[in-house]
């Protein structure tokens, strides 16, 4: 019988969609756990640190593990633990003293299945046998985008009909998803991303300088991505002084959407474009969307940077993805694992620097995003140097 991989690529899909409601839903809740278990905000600023630091070390042990058990095994178990861990969200922390800890039980647990996610699903999609691979790959991190804006938005809707304090039920409403897609990883179709199942190790991918290129475009990518995202709604808020779920909406929300949009456009279009071509002028226009928040005091036109920048920013993760998969096709699951990281990386390193510098100018957000101009600035020189590369076609 011919293999339905249209199967494998819906179950990736939701798979995405399953990443962005663990990494979205926590934070919408986060003074309803300050004022209903008296968690301070402080301590509450470390779910994120677990939800993150869990993401890095799954990530690593990934390329250890992965080809002995199998993606199969591996991609249904992120599900179970990604809906494990958000029923876990309502009930844990009501089983303990302190229901931080349970919190923090739940984080971990759906961690594990988003890091998962994170590192199987795209080489998977790399395995299957579809045409244009580059615009299949962006397609599918379009739907981390559609999921953060349905998590953002039907989680608003709900609370506003049905008040915050049934946050629980929607905690278990938004497990089904993972719940349903156990079933449809377990039968789909799921071919091996290299011809004996086996890639290049960690320490035969570090011997190759290539691959440490496509590390700093991770890392960049990550940062310049996350960055924006991280700090738009505090941008929004500062700049326009409009209410906070105003900002949520203007800022963090338009930004996923046109992330999403940038994707699909490529999702569409990619076997028409120049890959390299493309992420070089996302590169550049990430840069001018930095400067627009950060130099320009009308925040009408910050707003603007601050949007432009998801659009600016789509291609890069998904693209150097691809990047990686054509620079090093005997990569397999380290190599995957290893990218993954570096987004991490850079999404951990990003906003951190954001932060600090705005703090350092008297939380001038301004200069804050200025410092953001460097992570752009640095992909695009490593683009370029790529693509007059001596071995180029």
């Amino acid at each position: 019988m011919k293999k339905n991989y249209k199967r494998t690529l819906i179950a990736c899909y939701l798979g995405f969609i399953t990443q962005a409601i663990c990494a979205n839903f926590a934070p919408l809740l986060f003074l309803t756990f300050n004022k209903s278990y008296h968690i301070s905000l402080g301590t509450i600023a470390l779910i994120p640190t677990v939800f993150y630091f869990t993401q890095l070390v799954v990530d690593i042990l990934c390329g250890l593990v992965v080809d002995r058990i199998g993606y199969r095994k591996c991609v249904v178990a992120s599900e179970v633990c990604a809906a494990l861990g958000l029923i876990g969200m309502a009930f844990l922390p009501g089983m303990f003293a302190n229901p931080f800890t349970g919190i923090v039980i739940a984080v971990i647990i759906y961690a594990i299945g988003s890091g998962l996610i994170e590192v199987l699903v795209s080489p998977i999609v790399e395995a299957c046998p579809f045409e244009h691979k580059e615009a299949v790959m962006s397609m599918l991190h379009s739907f981390y985008c559609w999921g953060s804006v349905g998590v953002i938005v039907l989680s608003s809707l709900f609370f506003i009909l049905f008040g915050i304090e049934n946050w629980k039920i929607l905690a278990c409403f938004w497990a089904i998803i993972p719940l349903f897609n156990i079933f449809n990883f377990a039968t789909c179709p799921i071919e091996r991303l290299t011809e004996d199942g086996k890639g290049m190790s960690y320490w035969q991918l570090f011997g190759v300088p290539i691959f440490w290129v496509s590390v700093i475009l991770m890392i960049c990518a990550g940062a310049s991505e996350i960055s924006m995202a991280q700090w738009a709604s505090a941008y929004t808020e500062s700049a326009l002084g409009l209410a906070k779920t105003v900002c949520d909406l203007a800022g963090p929300c338009m930004f996923a959407i046109t992330m999403g949009i940038s994707r699909v456009i490529f999702g569409k279009f990619g076997d028409r474009m120049n890959l390299k071509n493309f992420m070089i002028g996302s590169g550049i226009l990430c840069l001018c969307c930095y400067a627009l928040a950060s130099i320009f005091q009308n925040p009408v036109i910050g707003l603007i940077g601050c949007i432009l920048c998801g659009f600016s920013v789509g291609i890069m993760w998904p693209g150097t993805i691809s990047i990686s998969s054509k620079l090093l096709p005997g990569g397999g699951t380290a190599m995957f694992a290893m990218i993954a990281m570096a987004g991490d990386l850079g999404g951990s390193i990003g906003p951190a620097l954001v932060g600090n510098i705005t703090e350092i100018f008297g939380n001038n957000m301004h200069k804050g995003m200025l410092a953001g101009c460097i992570f752009p600035a640095v992909l695009v020189v490593c683009l370029i140097a790529l693509k007059f590369r001596k071995t180029e076609k």
